[in-house]
């Protein structure tokens, strides 16, 4: 493809993505496609002679629009927000085409100290103290992945030189809520700690963990041998948006030495509002912390921010050498290949930093403050409606639901649930994700996609009411 001919056809790939986000609210929210659909109507092999664009695009929209399920609808209120804001497309597609590879800081400098420099610029924008540095990974899982592997060569002092955990004497142990993502067990897991030794801490009436439940854990886990090493706690829970007390947590990772990791990837981004920082009030006693702004914030997934207080252990968990790669920037620069697992990487600083410069920290302050308020009102009409039970405290854009007719109980209870939660994301007028809290299914109810106004809230409040009545 020429230079020209990409011109033209992006050209005409840009006015693709305009369009389809002014159709978006009159498109049904889900995909109605059963499995395997879609690539019964696309040829099994690949062609051996070029396509022309045209041909491309047509199949795009017969075959594969009507496939995709639509997260920017303005009536998405499933699973989190996951934003794609267009400012921030722009940048990825600036990322994609100019090309970079960041294996070291000589191989794209723009590529690394832009990176530094936006991570900077959200360490600021959240009120976290210089003592942090941020790197810009995937996702969460990544993050705290790389968090619990640090966490791990540190209580072993780097047991990674010598024979791994193998050859420790006596197991290391991690802490969590069972309200925390299934990310933090996965981690754990990976990590090569072992299911066993993943602790799950008792949680309050209110979902967080209980930091003298925790404290007596770490004792009992010490009485008996074992080693304990870090803690996950979360800052909005998935299922529920739980607020563990992080101060309290803090405390008891420094009376015992253990790493405390914060996972706050959906609630992060509300830190930009200082009226919610008192969610996470003493994180500066974490040791590394992740928020996703390809979620509530907007930008482009992937991209996942990790802030660590000491990015000499993080380099020294993390690093590679090899001849190839050395330069005379060695010990100048940054090399973000030593901040991670992979080795190369996107220029993903740049739909990052187009999102911020285009939409300003007041614009993007005044949308999160938007999607609070909507949640707030729809908390506010289960509470007022007989029938309906807010099952969670509503702190930030997620109302966790259900509607109890009286007589029903039980299993019966959960098929209403699933019943009416099914017939609204069947209807394609919206979409919502049904979860189980405290063994029982409920309605979780997502506000953030960019969007969703009040009058979206209040039509998804009118469906759930008629299809649960």
């Amino acid at each position: 493809m020429t230079p020209d001919e990409f011109r033209r056809h992006g050209h005409a790939i840009v006015d693709y993505i305009a369009g389809y986000r002014e159709r978006l609210p009159a498109l049904p929210v889900w995909s109605q496609l059963k499995p395997g659909e879609l690539r019964a109507q696309l040829p099994a092999a690949p062609p051996d002679a070029a396509e022309p664009f045209e041909a491309l695009m047509a199949d795009m929209e017969r075959v594969i629009a009507p496939g995709l399920s639509h997260w920017q609808h303005p009536r998405f209120f499933g699973y989190f927000p996951a934003n794609a804001h267009l400012a921030s497309v722009l940048g990825d597609m600036l990322s994609s085409g100019l090309g970079q590879l960041g294996l070291n800081w000589a191989s794209s400098p723009a590529l690394t100290e832009l990176e530094e420099l936006t991570a900077d610029w959200m360490r600021q924008m959240l009120g976290l103290s210089e003592a942090w540095r941020g790197v810009i990974q995937d996702t969460a899982s990544t993050s705290t992945l790389v968090a619990l592997l640090c966490a791990r060569e540190r209580a072993s002092e780097h047991s990674q030189s010598r024979g791994g955990l193998q050859a420790e004497p006596s197991p290391l142990v991690v802490y969590a809520s069972g309200q925390s993502h299934s990310s933090v067990e996965k981690a754990a897991l990976l990590a090569g700690f072992g299911r066993e030794n993943l602790r799950l801490v008792e949680i309050d009436d209110a979902y967080a963990m209980r930091a003298d439940c925790l404290a007596e854990a770490v004792a009992a886990d010490l009485a008996a041998g074992r080693r304990p090493c870090a803690v996950v706690a979360t800052v909005g829970s998935t299922g529920t948006t739980a607020i563990d007390p992080i101060a309290a947590i803090a405390e008891v990772c420094q009376q015992h030495g253990l790493w405390l990791h914060v996972d706050t990837a959906l609630a992060g981004s509300a830190m930009i509002l200082p009226e919610c920082r008192w969610m996470w009030h003493g994180v500066e006693g974490a040791d590394s912390l992740v928020l996703n702004p390809h979620k509530w914030l907007g930008a482009v997934f992937d991209c996942s921010l990790l802030y660590v207080r000491d990015p000499q252990h993080l380099v020294r968990v993390m690093s590679t050498n090899p001849s190839y790669l050395q330069t005379s920037a060695d010990g100048q620069a940054t090399n973000y290949r030593d901040w991670g697992l992979p080795l190369g990487r996107r220029a993903r600083a740049l739909k990052l930093w187009f999102l911020i410069r285009l939409e300003g920290v007041a614009g993007l302050q005044s949308r999160l403050r938007r999607d609070i308020a909507n949640a707030q009102w729809l908390a506010d009409q289960v509470d007022a409606t007989p029938g309906w039970v807010r099952l969670a405290p509503t702190p930030l854009q997620t109302v966790c639901a259900r509607h109890e007719p009286p007589g029903l109980a039980g299993e019966e209870l959960d098929r209403h649930t699933l019943g009416w939660v099914g017939r609204i994301n069947s209807s394609g007028a919206a979409f919502l994700t049904p979860s189980i809290l405290d063994g029982r299914w409920m309605a979780r109810v997502s506000i953030g996609a960019l969007p969703t106004e009040r009058e979206d809230v209040a039509a998804l409040w009118a469906l759930m009411r008629e299809e649960a009545g």
